[in-house]
């Protein structure tokens, strides 16, 4: 980890740094603001994370190609602009006595999209950025990094709300993606040349070709699929866990944060595991292990009581998943650029985020629905029972992806 990727690397990861802060600062800010501000319930707080998701979502289907064929730096540094003017009109809302769930649902829409377009941009950037080589180094420091702001980032997020206010870390979010920007703007370096647009880059076709080349890699295919139903499946817990902890088990903001942050010690151990993982046992044993491990964890949040006892069960719960999840993370990361062409890779990037993004947001309302039908408690134990089938989507054998990509044309 202590290998130096260069003074471009460095801003990028600066910036990154920033941004990842000011993001877990604001950990769940707008199901905050919806229980403690707007009073809504489950059911609200579940439409909430997953309405803004889904739409966000289907609006950044074009998003790939319009990526591809244009600078990458630009992009990222006007998606940056875009989430912090989104995410200040909230605390002016809310300012003015204007704030309703319509205006969060907004803004969640705007943000989920900027996302998109924001990753879709950086993983392309990132390998014109570093050699190939470099590539997991890159992406553990990343995923390191995020961890570190998450361990860092609640507590500090919840104390802001119990001292400050909900809107205050919202604000410092905002404040994060213009810093964010503004470090991007600086990397040193000119970017390469895109690739032109072909002359029929709007039609469908360009817009389904990052599904395309998903769906018929024999490697990414049931990488995509695992990876958007676990991450459904855990995320679709976290409103209704919020809302049990906030509400019936009457935990406060900052402990409700703490029982998040802590473990994120974890984060940093796996992704500092990942590379000598790697070069020990190679990345497909990795990626099975790693990620069957990270789902074996859940079902205990269906019990989770409250006081001292009920936070310890969250942590060491969340302990396991997120060292597991680190370790998966960022070797998933880097064999998704190795198996993808450089003439591609935006267009695969945010086909990828679409295809999670939906998936995570159709589970959360299911979920939210469910929780209102059957409780919360239920629902949370159905979600980690249905977690320990995905290692089943897990590819099994190794080698096929270097086959297939030497022989797939790269198109436009």
């Amino acid at each position: 980890m202590g290998r130096s990727l260069g003074p471009a690397f460095g801003r990028l990861w600066a910036a990154y740094a920033v941004s990842a802060f000011g993001t877990r600062l604001a950990l769940d800010a707008f199901a905050m603001i919806a229980v403690l501000v707007l009073h809504a319930g489950p059911t609200r707080v579940a439409l909430l994370a997953a309405a803004g998701t889904a739409v966000g979502a289907v609006l950044a289907v074009p998003v790939g190609p319009w990526v591809e064929f244009r600078y990458k730096r630009p992009v990222m540094v006007g998606m940056d602009l875009v989430r912090a003017a989104a995410l200040l009109t909230v605390p002016l809302a809310f300012a003015c006595g204007l704030l309703t769930f319509g205006h969060l649902l907004v803004v969640a829409v705007v943000v989920a999209v900027a996302d998109i377009a924001f990753g879709a941009a950086a993983g392309a950037f990132l390998r014109a950025l570093v050699p190939p080589e470099d590539l997991l180094t890159a992406n553990a420091r990343f995923e390191s990094t995020s961890w570190t702001a998450t361990m860092i980032g609640p507590p500090l997020g919840g104390a802001a709300v119990g001292l400050l206010g909900p809107m205050a870390t919202v604000l410092a979010d905002a404040v994060s993606c213009l810093l964010s920007a503004l470090g991007i703007r600086t990397v040193p370096g000119r970017e390469p040349a895109p690739r032109p647009a072909p002359a029929a880059g709007r039609g469908p076709g360009d817009l389904l070709d990052g599904w395309r080349h998903l769906l018929g890699h024999p490697v990414l295919r049931p990488l995509l699929l695992n990876s958007a139903l676990v991450n459904g499946l855990i995320m679709a817990g976290v409103p209704l866990l919020a809302v049990l902890m906030l509400g019936p088990l009457g935990f406060a903001p900052w402990a409700y944060a703490l029982a998040f942050a802590a473990p994120c010690l974890g984060g940093l151990l796996g992704s500092r595991l990942a590379r000598p993982l790697v070069a020990r046992y190679g990345p497909h044993r990795v990626l099975r292990v790693a990620g069957t491990l990270r789902v074996c964890w859940s079902v205990p949040l269906a019990f989770v009581g409250p006081g001292a006892a009920g936070l310890a069960l969250v942590m060491v719960v969340e302990l396991a998943l997120i060292t597991c999840s680190a370790v998966y993370a960022p070797v998933l990361a880097t064999r998704r650029l190795e198996l993808t062409e450089p003439g591609r890779t935006a267009r695969v990037l945010a086909a990828w985020s679409v295809t999670g993004k939906t998936v995570t947001a159709a589970v959360t309302a299911l979920w939210g629905l469910l929780a209102a039908a059957v409780g919360i408690r239920p629902a949370l134990a159905l979600a980690g029972v249905l977690l320990l089938a995905t290692p089943l989507l897990l590819p099994r054998r190794e080698g096929e992806g270097e086959r297939e990509r030497e022989r797939e044309p790269v198109p436009g």
